[in-house]
Parts: structure tokens; C-alpha cells; sequence
């Protein structure tokens, strides 16, 4: 996976909930896996939503370059729609989240996406929206646990990208926990990126830290 690849997927699904799925799902409108276009199913879910969203970003392409502020408002919007930040997170916090209150979560669920919104959220003025993705297919996780969406993002010039997104039932509806780029998953990415932090401090002692810059999310981790 090269770089810019990792900068403008795998980021920006953690920083911008809808965008979960944004960057590369919005675009999948040229093929839908069979069964897709059934309404409530996640992968159409996941369409109607990311195409509005790739609309509003071309649309009012100059007033977020002008006015950041409203680019962020825009998509913190938008993460609420579609991203289950407080149970991503749980995955992300792994054996130390264990036997953590809501509190705790949500404190690290929150400075978590405001630290990938501050570092990568101005990538989303430069993403190509010429590109296309196809969805594959929707299957089920194993033991109930929701459903994998499996698309390919196709570029001119280049090999497709596989993108999975792996998604729950939330309050009533489907929302993204999990985006894989090329296999490689945030959930693992930023598990292995703050085990050793959580090692040595409390869930909010870390979440302090991101707030406050003097820990930043890195999705260019291997």
C-alpha cells in the first residue's frame, strides 16, 4: 500500500464516520453487488449516504477550503451518522478497555476522532472523486457479530484497492466499527499504536494526551 493510499483511506474512516466508508464507498455506485440496492441492506446504506456525501464535498469544495471550520462541522455531522465510534474504540482499547465504563470510552472514542480530524481531515479537499469502487459483496461476520462490506476501488492507471468495511447493528441501524485498506485494518493499526501508552497510563490519561497534540493518531503505522 503506498502512502498517499493509506493517508487518504484508512485516516480518514476513523477521523470522519460517515467517511468511514466516504473516501472510497461514495464512489461505488458504478457496480453494486447483487442484493445491494435493497433498501436497509448495509451496502445500500452505505451508498445512498457516501454519495451525498461526495456531492456536498464537490459542491462546497471552495467554501470548506475557505472556511476549515465548516469542513469539520460538516464532518463530525456526518460521523455521527454512520460510525460506531464508542464500540470501534472498544476494539481499539482491546484487553485494557476491558471492565472501562461508557465514560471512559466515549472520553477515548472522542479524542481519538478529534486527533484524526485535526492531522488527516484537509485530505478530504484533495480526494479524487473522478474515481470508482465497486462493491463485491455483503456476508455475514462470524458468531452474529454484523456483516463485512467488500468493495475494490478502481483507479485509471493502477490496480484496484480492496476496501472492507465491517459493520453492526447500532440503535436500530448499521453503522461502520471497522475499515480494512489492503487487509489492513485502523481497529489493529491503532490497537498496536497505543498498546505500549496504555500500558503504562489510564484509558483517560491517553485521551488527555490526544486532545492535547501531545499524542497524535498515526495511520501510516505499520
Amino acid at each position: 500500500m503506498t502512502r498517499i493510499t493509506r493517508h487518504l483511506l484508512l485516516p480518514l474512516a476513523i477521523s470522519a464516520g460517515l467517511l468511514a466508508a466516504a473516501p472510497t464507498l461514495a464512489l461505488a455506485q458504478d457496480a453494486p453487488a447483487r442484493g445491494a440496492q435493497a433498501q436497509g441492506t448495509p451496502s445500500k446504506l452505505v451508498l445512498d449516504n457516501t454519495q451525498r456525501v461526495l456531492s456536498t464535498l464537490e459542491q462546497r469544495r471552495a467554501e470548506f477550503t475557505a472556511d476549515r471550520g465548516q469542513l469539520e462541522a460538516f464532518v463530525k455531522k456526518e460521523f455521527e451518522t454512520m460510525f460506531d465510534r464508542d464500540y470501534a474504540a472498544r476494539q481499539v482499547l482491546g484487553r485494557h478497555g476491558r471492565g472501562a465504563d461508557d465514560a471512559e470510552i466515549k472520553r477515548f472514542a472522542d479524542a481519538l476522532a478529534d486527533s484524526l480530524l485535526r492531522r488527516y481531515g484537509d485530505s478530504l479537499l484533495d480526494f479524487n472523486t473522478r474515481l470508482r469502487a465497486r462493491v463485491l459483496s455483503e456476508t455475514p461476520l462470524p458468531r452474529g457479530l454484523g456483516v463485512r462490506v467488500a468493495t475494490e476501488l478502481l483507479r485509471q492507471g493502477g490496480e484496484p484497492i480492496p476496501v472492507n468495511y465491517l459493520m453492526r447493528q447500532s440503535g436500530g441501524s448499521w453503522k461502520v466499527f471497522d475499515v480494512q485498506v489492503e487487509g489492513v485494518s485502523f481497529v489493529s493499526t491503532f490497537r498496536r499504536q497505543f498498546d505500549a501508552e496504555l500500558q503504562r497510563k489510564s484509558i483517560s490519561q491517553v485521551a488527555d494526551e490526544l486532545r492535547q497534540g501531545r499524542l497524535q493518531a498515526d495511520a501510516d503505522i505499520d
